[in-house]
C-alpha cells in the first residue's frame, strides 16, 4: 500500500509541476520515480525501516529518496503541499481527458477559468474551446468525448491500485482478536479491471470488536458510519470500504451475494425459485427453514450446480456451462512458462538483457523474449537493423551464462500507418519472435485502422499483435476497430493476439478474450516489462484471462519451450 501511495503522490507532483510550466526535467524525474516505485517488488516502508539506500533504485536520487522517507513518516511531503496550494484541485482531474496535457489545461484555466470537468464540458459544448489558439473543432470534439470517458470512470480505481489497499486492510484486520474468516468481495473478488469500492466480509466471536479495530486503520480519512456489525469508511486514497460482520451460518451466502455480479445473482435466484427455494444474503431457505448458507459450495449445490469461480460470475453463460458440465478449468499463474514481451536498456527498459533473464529465471520461467522497440520510436532509442545485429551478439553471450532459461531474440516492431512494418523482412527473419504493435496515428477511421492491422497480420514474419486495441483504462478508448474482422483474420492466419498484462492496459479485455477462445485464437499473456519488477505484472494478466474464460491450452506461453518454438515456426 505504501508503494502505491508514494507513487501516486509523485505522479500528482509531476502533474502539478507541468500545469505550472516548471522544468520538464523535474517533471520527468518525478514520473520516472513513480514508475519505479509502482513496479517495485518490495515494500518501501520496510526498506526505509531497515536503513537501505533508496538511491540504488532506478531514477531515485538523494533528493527523491528524502521525499520518500518524508511521505512514509508523515503521509505527504512539503513540495507537494506547496504545489497543491498554487493549483486549483479540479485541474488535475482534467488530465484524465484525452487531448489535454498540462500546457493546454493551463491555457484553459488562464483564458476561460476552467477548473472542473463540468466547466470543461460546458465550454466545449458552447464551442468556446475551438476558438482558442492551438485547439480547433476536431480537438474540441475529442475533449467532449474525453470528458464523457472521465466521468464514466467516476470514482473507480484500477484493480491493481485497489489491491494494495485491500491486502493491507486484510492484514490489519487479521490482527484483531476473535476474527475467524475474512474475504474481500464485490468486483474486486471478481477481478474486474476497475473497482468502485471494497466490500469486506468477516465472521468473528465479537463482531463489535472487529468494527472497533477496523476504524483505527491508519489510512482512514473519514468514518462515514460505525455500528455493531457494519462500518463504512473513506481512505485517504478516496476508496470507500464497507466492512460487514455476518453470522457463520450465513457466511457463504453473504459472500456469494456481495461478490455478485447482480446479473449472476438474479439468475441463481431464478433457478432457486423454480425449485421452491429462496436465496438471499442470509442463506438458502425452504419455507422458513435455512437449508444452506455456510459456504458458497452449499449455495451452488442447493441449486444443483458445481462451484463457479468468482471471475466467471457475470451471467455470460457460466450458469449454462455449469449445468452442462463444461465450465472451464481456468488458467493459473503456475501454468505460465515464460514471458514473450520484455524491454531492456537497448530501448526504453531499465535493465540489461542479463538482468531480465536472471529475473525471469528466478520466477521459474523456461523462457523470456527480449522485444525492444524498433527504430520508429527514435525518442526511446528504437533499434534499427544494425543495432539488432549488435543486440543479437549480446543475447548469444548472455545465453551462454544462463543455460537454464531460453532467451528468445525478438522485437516490438511498429505497425506504420499503411500497415507495413518498421523493419525489413530480412531483419525480421533473423529473429526468434516478432511482436507487432501500433504506437501512432490512433485517430484513423475505423476502416483504415482495421485495414492497417489486417495488413500487419498478413505479414508472415509477425507472430503476435501486441495490445491490440490500444486502450488505456480510464484514460483512452481503444482505436476505432472492427474487432470481429481483426479476430477472424488472426484466426485465418494463425496469428497470436496479446493480452497485455500492464495494469493500465489489460488489453485485450475480458469480452474479446472470451470471443478469442470461442474462435480458437491463441493468446499470449505478456507483461510488456520495462524493468525486472514488471515481470510480476503477469498476475494481472492472469486475472483478466480468467475473466475471459481462458484455460492453459488457450495461452501460448503455457507451452514448454519446444512446443512454443514449434508453434512460432509454423506461423512463418
Amino acid at each position: 500500500m505504501v508503494n502505491q501511495q508514494v507513487a501516486q503522490k509523485f505522479y500528482k507532483t509531476a502533474d502539478l509541476l507541468e500545469i505550472l510550466g516548471e522544468n520538464p526535467f523535474r517533471v520527468r524525474a518525478y514520473r520516472n520515480a513513480a514508475r519505479t516505485i509502482e513496479s517495485l517488488g518490495r515494500d518501501l516502508s520496510e526498506m526505509v525501516a531497515q536503513g537501505e539506500d533508496l538511491t540504488k533504485l532506478p531514477g531515485i536520487g538523494k533528493d527523491l529518496a528524502e521525499k520518500i522517507k518524508e511521505i512514509i513518516a508523515t503521509g505527504s511531503f512539503s513540495k507537494l503541499r506547496e504545489l497543491e496550494e498554487k493549483v486549483p484541485p479540479g485541474l488535475v482531474e482534467l488530465l484524465k481527458v484525452e487531448g489535454l496535457g498540462p500546457k493546454r489545461i493551463k491555457t484553459l484555466y488562464d483564458t476561460l477559468g476552467i477548473t472542473s470537468l463540468e466547466e470543461l464540458r460546458e465550454a466545449a459544448a458552447k464551442g468556446e474551446i475551438s476558438k482558442l489558439p492551438g485547439f480547433g473543432k476536431k480537438l474540441e470534439q475529442t475533449i467532449l468525448k474525453g470528458v464523457v470517458l472521465a466521468k464514466k470512470e467516476g470514482r473507480r480505481f484500477r484493480w491493481a491500485y485497489a489491491e494494495a489497499f485491500a491486502v493491507e486492510l486484510v492484514r490489519f484486520l487479521k490482527k484483531a482478536r476473535g476474527l475467524k474468516e475474512i474475504e474481500v468481495a464485490g468486483s474486486y473478488r471478481r477481478k474486474k479491471e476497475t473497482v468502485g469500492d471494497l466490500d469486506i466480509l468477516v465472521t468473528a466471536r465479537e463482531p463489535a470488536q472487529i468494527i472497533d479495530h477496523f476504524v483505527t486503520f491508519p489510512d482512514i480519512k473519514t468514518v462515514i458510519s460505525k455500528g455493531q456489525t457494519r462500518s463504512t469508511v473513506i481512505l485517504s486514497s478516496d476508496i470507500q470500504v464497507d466492512l460487514r460482520a455476518v453470522e457463520e451460518e450465513s457466511y457463504g451466502s453473504a459472500l456469494h451475494y456481495f461478490t455478485g455480479s447482480k446479473a449472476h445473482n438474479i439468475a441463481i435466484r431464478s433457478i432457486a425459485l423454480k425449485a421452491g427455494l429462496k436465496i438471499n444474503e442470509y442463506g438458502v431457505f425452504k419455507g422458513e427453514k435455512r437449508i444452506a448458507g455456510r459456504s458458497e459450495d452449499e449455495i451452488f449445490s442447493a441449486v444443483g450446480l458445481p462451484f463457479i469461480e468468482p471471475e466467471l460470475r457475470e451471467n455470460r453463460g457460466e450458469i449454462e456451462a455449469a449445468m452442462e458440465g463444461r465450465l472451464p478449468r481456468l488458467i493459473t499463474l503456475e501454468d505460465i512458462k515464460g514471458d514473450l514481451h520484455c524491454h531492456t536498456k537497448w530501448s526504453d527498459g531499465k535493465h540489461t538483457v542479463s538482468e531480465m533473464a536472471e529475473a525471469a529465471s528466478s520466477l521459474g520461467y523456461s523462457y523470456i523474449a527480449i522485444t525492444d522497440h524498433s527504430r520508429r520510436l527514435a525518442m526511446i532509442k528504437g533499434l534499427d537493423d544494425e543495432k539488432l545485429l549488435e543486440q543479437a551478439r549480446e543475447i548469444k553471450e548472455v545465453r551462454a551464462r544462463f543455460p537454464d532459461i531460453h532467451i528468445l531474440h525478438g522485437i516490438e516492431v511498429d505497425i506504420l500507418e499503411d500497415g507495413s512494418l518498421d523493419l525489413s523482412d530480412e531483419a525480421l527473419s533473423r529473429l526468434d519472435i516478432v511482436v507487432a504493435a501500433i504506437h501512432s496515428k490512433f485517430k484513423l477511421s475505423k476502416e483504415k485502422q482495421t485495414e492497417r492491422l489486417l495488413r500487419a497480420i498478413d505479414n508472415p514474419r509477425v507472430n503476435i499483435i501486441a495490445h491490440p486495441t490500444g486502450r488505456l483504462i480510464g484514460e483512452r478508448d481503444g482505436y476505432d476497430l472492427d474487432m470481429e474482422r481483426v479476430m477472424e483474420h488472426a484466426k485465418a492466419r494463425g496469428c497470436i493476439l496479446e493480452l497485455n498484462a500492464q495494469p493500465s492496459r489489460l488489453d485485450l479485455n475480458d469480452v474479446h478474450l472470451k470471443l478469442a477462445k470461442e474462435m480458437g485464437i491463441k493468446v499470449s499473456i505478456a507483461t510488456d516489462s520495462h524493468n525486472k519488477d514488471n515481470l510480476l505484472f503477469m498476475r494481472f494478466g492472469i486475472n483478466q484471462a480468467r475473466r475471459g474464460w481462458l484455460e492453459r491450452q488457450d495461452v501460448v506461453n503455457c507451452l514448454p519451450v519446444e512446443g512454443l518454438k514449434k508453434l512460432l515456426k509454423s506461423q512463418s
